[in-house]
């Protein structure tokens, strides 16, 4: 009866995690869009060589605080990645250990 109540609360997460886990993740791929905008937004307010704009826009606050961001969303992202892997893996056991006891039922009859 415990397997079951631990594979439903797995489940569970899974289910109510997923919209979560879509948002972490778009949240991510735009932050990451959105760092290569902001690069060339910064190259453009500045003059001199190629180098001498991209060292400015690098280093600027702001590109340095898109990566802070960036920097977050994928943190978010990852462990509810790997908290959504870990549920998986619970039911992929339980099912085995489902087979496992429908086969040693078999084995007795």
């Amino acid at each position: 009866m415990q397997q079951e109540v631990n594979i439903q609360k797995a489940m569970d997460y899974m289910r109510d995690n997923a919209p979560r886990y879509a948002e972490a993740k778009a949240s991510r791929v735009y932050l990451d869009q959105f760092r290569k905008s902001k690069k060339a937004m910064l190259i453009m307010q500045t003059t001199g060589t190629v180098q001498e704009r991209e060292s400015f826009a690098y280093s600027h606050p702001e590109y340095i605080e898109v990566l802070e961001g960036l920097k977050a969303a994928i943190e978010i992202e990852e462990e509810i990645r790997w908290r959504m892997e870990a549920a998986k893996i619970k039911a992929e056991v339980w099912r085995t250990q489902q087979a496992n006891n429908r086969r040693i039922d078999g084995a007795h009859q």
